[in-house]
């Protein structure tokens, strides 16, 4: 057993002589006390013996003992402050739901008193709401940067400055997708502005946020980089920067800085069971800014490459099923037809390893990169299919909205117990299909249950094989027993729609 002693410059363990000495009575011949003693802002770990001599040769678990002492912000936050805006929009509040002239009470007993007295028409007058988000000046001609979602169905936007000066904006372009939007004021070549930071930010690293919370006007807060590539499931191009820094409603669209007074991100989100901040925030980080802000300038919107491939994110499960040794890369689970995939010949199963020769680390990281290089380019692709490594050739489009596709991968822990399936040939059920297998009934209590199988789900292949009788099936699962895996990879049809599961064979 071991005590714990805390020491930081003058200010030692409460607790007085009884305790101390009751603390060295519990000791054991041998047992050492750990004191942690502060230097600076450094800590050192030093090892004593229980009675008090050190353990023989200095060898120290060491964190730097500079940086120093705890940053001042006043510099910092005089410097950047004036680039940064609260944003005031006026949205058309939406209607009942019912056009001109319609009766909602057709079909019933009270229509013919609506037919008396009918609803107001078109030319009733419109209801505006109000709402307030954060910004901030990214040139010295008026261009702000915010939230796509605090501009979004704008009908008036006002921008009021650190000095109390409101201006009318414009919108000049929006991406939901990323939920960025860049909106001008005009009139003026010298406003205050701000550059993005062009190096990633470090996880522990100082920030500086600002905004415009519960509309009180130009608030600062201060906290660390908490962690870096969030996926808080918004959208498929999701890698926020985590910052613990205080940030409320209102602080949308307003900037993080790093100590150098950069933009390292954009306030989003926050995670919150209150609607009121708990340290978890999220930032749109500034290389993100740095791609989709000129395409706005330039265009109002933003054009993405397109592959044409349903996918799913790799598991352990799934990786071991294939013969791979990690689960890295995206996973193939459906090819568009007429997509720029199915052109290049890719194939369900297939995994995507790289994308000209940069490792694709998962879904999320293929999505992004085949978008940044846009419609027209021509891309290498590695893939691994049926355990071989391949190259594969491909001329990008151009992503259509109707096109986001990505399949929900399957992540659920693995728990003992039969897969519970009922299973007949699909050429055997109505509506089924020709091919596959068609899952007539799953035990809520088993495997394939956990996994999300449904009635109606058409499972047609097992690993590369195509399956036309439930023999198929239990055939591929004792092969890929025989041949020591854990799982076989089964292709699910569900609304015409695939995705892969691995299947546990034991």
């Amino acid at each position: 057993m071991s005590d714990i002693s805390m020491q930081r410059r003058t200010v030692h363990n409460a607790g007085g002589p009884a305790l101390r000495s009751g603390l060295r009575r519990r000791l054991l011949a041998g047992t050492a006390i750990l004191a942690l003693l502060a230097a600076g802002s450094g800590y050192t770990l030093h090892a004593y013996s229980a009675d008090g001599g050190p353990f023989g040769a200095p060898s120290q678990a060491r964190v730097p003992a500079s940086p120093a002492a705890m940053p001042g912000f006043a510099e910092l936050v005089r410097a950047v402050k004036p680039a940064v805006v609260s944003v005031r929009v006026r949205t058309e509040a939406a209607d009942s739901g019912f056009g001109a002239g319609e009766n909602p009470f057709e079909g019933t007993p009270f229509e013919k008193f609506f037919k008396r007295f009918p609803a107001p028409n078109s030319r009733q007058p419109k209801h505006f709401m109000q709402g307030q988000g954060s910004g901030f000046f990214i040139s010295p001609d008026g261009y702000i940067v915010t939230n796509n979602h605090v501009v979004d169905n704008a009908v008036k936007v006002e921008v009021t400055t650190d000095s109390g000066a409101s201006f009318d904006a414009k919108v000049v372009g929006k991406d939901p997708k990323t939920d960025l939007a860049l909106i001008k004021v005009d009139g003026r070549s010298d406003f205050p502005f701000v550059k993005l930071s062009d190096t990633k930010p470090k996880i522990g690293e100082w920030v500086v946020a600002m905004g415009n919370p519960f509309g009180l006007g130009g608030t600062v807060t201060a906290g660390i980089v908490s962690a870096e590539g969030r996926d808080i499931g918004s959208g498929p191009y999701d890698t926020y920067i985590q910052i613990d820094a205080p940030v409320n409603r209102g602080n949308s669209g307003g900037p993080t800085f790093n100590l150098k007074g950069e933009v390292i991100g954009v306030n989003t989100a926050i995670y919150s069971p209150s609607g009121g901040s708990v340290g978890i925030a999220f930032d749109i980080p500034a290389s993100t800014i740095a791609n989709i802000i000129p395409q706005l300038q330039k265009s109002g919107h933003v054009v993405r490459g397109w592959l044409g491939v349903q996918i799913q994110p790799m598991t352990q499960e799934i990786a071991e099923s294939l013969g791979l040794e990690r689960a890295v890369g995206a996973l193939v689970a459906q090819p568009q037809p007429g997509s720029p995939a199915a052109e290049a010949g890719l194939k369900a199963g297939d995994v995507i390893t790289s994308v000209d020769s940069t490792e694709v680390k998962d879904a999320r990281d293929l999505a992004r990169r085949i978008a940044v290089l846009g419609p027209h380019k021509s891309a290498t692709l590695g893939i691994i299919r049926d355990g071989k490594e391949r190259t594969v050739n491909v001329t990008l489009g151009r992503l259509p909205e109707q096109n986001v596709r990505r399949a929900s991968g399957d992540d659920r822990g693995e728990r003992k117990g039969t897969l519970g399936l009922t299973l007949a040939p699909a050429a055997d059920v109505e509506g089924a299909g020709e091919n596959g297998l068609a899952v007539i009934g799953v035990d809520p209590d088993s495997k394939a249950a956990e996994l999300g199988l449904q009635p109606g789900d058409v499972i047609q292949k097992a690993g590369s094989k195509e399956l036309a009788e439930p023999a198929d099936l239990r055939k591929a699962v004792a092969e890929a027993k025989a041949a020591g895996r854990k799982h076989v990879l089964v292709m699910v049809s569900r609304d015409n729609k695939g995705r892969y599961i691995a299947l546990p064979v034991g």
